[in-house]
C-alpha cells in the first residue's frame, strides 16, 4: 500500500471534500484521477442489472426526477454477443442523466427466473452507490416516499457527528442497496453544487462506487496500479455508535481508502469490514448477474485494453462498438464488474468532459 504522508485528526472525506471526524491518514491529499498517467477520465456510468425494468424505472425516476435519455431492447446483435461473451443475448436497457453521470438500467432476458437477494452491508462486492442532496430537499425522503425499504436505524438519516451531513442506508425494491447522504449548507459552511445545477434545479445528484472486500490493502495495490494514481486518504472506524445505526450493525469496525475519481464528486470507496468480518468473493460475477457495476471513460481504450491486460486484468472480450461507444468489460482482483468505454464522438454529450461540466 502507498506509503502514510502525514496523519491527520480524524477525517473521513464525503463525496463533495467534506470532512468527519474519525480516525484517518491522509496519504496523497490532493491526488485525483487527473493525477494519472494513463487516459482514464473518470467514471462515466453506474450500472445496476435489475430483474423488472420497468417497476426499477419507476422507482428511481419518482424518487430521482432524472431524466430518461435512451432505452431500446437489443437482441440479435453480433456486437453485444460479443460485448457479453453470450451468444444470442437479449436484453432491455435504459439510461437515466445525473447531473455530473449516467445511471444505466439493464434487465437480462435470461435472468427473468432468477431470485433475487440482499447483499449485507459488510459485502463482498459492490454494495451500493451514493445519491447525495442539500438537507432542505431531502433524498432520504424522496426515496422512502418511493417505498425504499430503510436498512438504517430510527425514523430518520443519521446524523454521524454533528458537522451538517445526515446518513442513511436503503434497499430499493429489488435488494439493492443506496446511501442517501444530505447536506446542509449553512453548517457545511458553503453550497457545493455548480451553478448549472442549481440554475437548473438539479437538487439529487450520484457520487460514490463502493466495493466491500475482505483485503483492503489487496484491493487498493490492485487499484492503484491499474488505475496510476494513489489512494488520498485511508481511514480506521471503530467504537463510533452513529455508524452502527447507519449500517444496522453493533459494534461495527471497518476500515477505508478512498481513490479521487473526479476534481470535485466522485470516489471510489473501497471498505474492508472487521466486524462483521467481510468473506472473500470465489471466482468472477458475470457480467449480467443481478447488483452493480460501473464504468471508467477512457480516451484511448484499446491502448488501455493493453495496458490493463499487461497488468493481470481480465477482460470478457476485445473491445467493440456498441451503440454511441467503444465497450469492454472486465472484472478486479475481487471479481467485481467494470467496464472501460470511450465515446465514438468525443463530443457526445454522453462523454465526462460534457457530463461533467
Amino acid at each position: 500500500m502507498f506509503e502514510i504522508r502525514c496523519s491527520v485528526q480524524l477525517f473521513i472525506l464525503l463525496g463533495f471534500g467534506f470532512t468527519s471526524l474519525v480516525s484517518a491518514y491522509e496519504i496523497v491529499p490532493e491526488a485525483t484521477i487527473a493525477d494519472s498517467q494513463s487516459t482514464l477520465m473518470g467514471v462515466n456510468h453506474i450500472g445496476l442489472s435489475v430483474k423488472d425494468l420497468d417497476q426499477a424505472l419507476a422507482f428511481y425516476q419518482q424518487a430521482t426526477g432524472f431524466e430518461m435519455i435512451h432505452r431500446e431492447t437489443v437482441r440479435e446483435n453480433s456486437a453485444a454477443d460479443q460485448l457479453f461473451d453470450m451468444p444470442g443475448i437479449e436484453y432491455e436497457t435504459a439510461v437515466l442523466e445525473a447531473p455530473n453521470m449516467l445511471f444505466e438500467l439493464t434487465s437480462f432476458l435470461h435472468n427473468s427466473a432468477k431470485m433475487l437477494s440482499r447483499m449485507p452491508a459488510q459485502g463482498p462486492g459492490m454494495t451500493h452507490t451514493c445519491f447525495q442532496s442539500p438537507a432542505s430537499r431531502s433524498g432520504y425522503e424522496k426515496f422512502v416516499r418511493q417505498g425504499a425499504d430503510v436498512l438504517s436505524r430510527g425514523s430518520a438519516p443519521v446524523d454521524l457527528l454533528g458537522q451538517g451531513v445526515t446518513y442513511a442506508y436503503v434497499y430499493d425494491p429489488e435488494g439493492n442497496m443506496i446511501e442517501l447522504e444530505q447536506l446542509d449548507f449553512e453548517r457545511l459552511g458553503r453550497d457545493p453544487r455548480k451553478s448549472e445545477w442549481i440554475e437548473n434545479d438539479r437538487d439529487l445528484w450520484m457520487t460514490q462506487v463502493a466495493l466491500v472486500t475482505h483485503d483492503l490493502e489487496r484491493l487498493t495495490n490492485f487499484y492503484a496500479e491499474v488505475m496510476g494514481f494513489p489512494p488520498y486518504r485511508e481511514a480506521e472506524i471503530d467504537s463510533r455508535p452513529t455508524f452502527d445505526d447507519v449500517a444496522d450493525i453493533d459494534n461495527l469496525a471497518l476500515n477505508v481508502s478512498w481513490f479521487r475519481m473526479s476534481p470535485q464528486s466522485k470516489t471510489l470507496e473501497l471498505w474492508e469490514y472487521i466486524n462483521p468480518r467481510t468473506l472473500p468473493f470465489t471466482g468472477n460475477r458475470d457480467v449480467t448477474d443481478f447488483g452493480y457495476s460501473y464504468s471508467i471513460e477512457v480516451g484511448d481504450i484499446q491502448a488501455e485494453y493493453e495496458r490493463m491486460k499487461s497488468l493481470g486484468v481480465e477482460f470478457v472480450s476485445d473491445p467493440v462498438i456498441l451503440g454511441e461507444f467503444w465497450q469492454v468489460y472486465a472484472n478486479d482482483i475481487d471479481g467485481n464488474i467494470f467496464s472501460l468505454r470511450q465515446a465514438v464522438n468525443p463530443d457526445s454529450p454522453y462523454s465526462i468532459p460534457q457530463l461533467e461540466k
